[in-house]
């Protein structure tokens, strides 16, 4: 029996024409513009043919996601690990690997690994990080990334209303 939420018929169609492809996986809608617009989705831990998808949490607002692309294309990966340090990210990970964890229904296949985006180590992806914070989750590269990022701070008053 699963346990896990399914994105309605509007929003799979609204995340499809935004990936550009049909959806591989079972997801569901965790924040939203004020609109209803989809900010960040949350994925069922397999694909629907089984393989492991270690992104539980996936940024899928486009101004968001320009905006985070230019921070990662700028260093930002990198600078970030070096404020940070891996100590306080590596915590990060292991929230995020066993919300993730909690999320499986597919018993018969292998299980997701590593942490944020399946990292293990460090920062691999901005986005997901983001996407963990802006979901409602500790994460304190997905904090610093809100502070940083190139967007009206009416962006970020639409998502959190």
């Amino acid at each position: 029996m699963s346990t896990f939420r399914d994105a309605t018929p509007t929003d799979v169609a609204a995340i499809e024409a935004a990936l550009g492809r049909p959806l591989a996986g079972r997801c569901a809608v965790v924040v939203r513009r004020s609109d209803g617009r989809p900010v960040v989705i949350e994925n069922e831990p397999h694909l629907r043919d089984g393989t492991p998808m270690p992104t539980l949490y996936w940024l899928m607002d486009p101004e968001f996601v320009d905006a985070v692309s230019r921070l990662e294309g700028a260093g930002g990966v990198h600078q970030y690990e070096a404020t940070l340090g891996l100590d306080a990210i590596a915590a990060v990970h292991e929230a995020y690997a066993a919300r993730r964890q909690a999320a499986i229904v597919r018993l018969d296949a292998p299980a997701p690994a590593g942490g944020v985006g399946g990292t293990r180590v460090g920062i691999k992806c901005l986005h997901a990080h983001l996407a963990n914070y802006l979901a409602g989750n500790d994460d304190l590269v997905g904090q610093l990334v809100t502070t940083l990022v190139a967007l009206p701070p009416t962006v970020l008053e639409d998502v959190r209303s």
